[in-house]
This record gives C-alpha cells, sequence and structure tokens, in this order.
C-alpha cells in the first residue's frame, strides 16, 4: 500500500511539473520518451527470442 500512495504522489508531482511547461516542449519530450521506451521494447523482444 505504502508503494502505491509513492508512486501516485509522485505521478502528482511529475504531472503538475509538466503542468508549467509550454505545452510543445511538453508533447516533444513525451514523444521522445515513447521513443525511447519502443526501442527499449523492441531490443529487450529481439534479445528474448535469441536465448
Amino acid at each position: 500500500m505504502f508503494v502505491l500512495v509513492a508512486a501516485l504522489l509522485l505521478l502528482g508531482v511529475v504531472l503538475g511539473a509538466v503542468a508549467h511547461l509550454p505545452a510543445p516542449l511538453a508533447l516533444t519530450a513525451a514523444g521522445l520518451i515513447g521513443v525511447w521506451l519502443v526501442a527499449f521494447g523492441l531490443r529487450e523482444g529481439l534479445a528474448r527470442r535469441t536465448r
């Protein structure tokens, strides 16, 4: 339960910080994070297939 509360608190802090950024900057950062996550997922998926 403590982990869930900490995660929600952290999410609130991050979203509050993003709310103060200009929209184009926030969308660019979100896009970069999304691309990084997709690349990471593909790399992990390919590595798991070769094992």
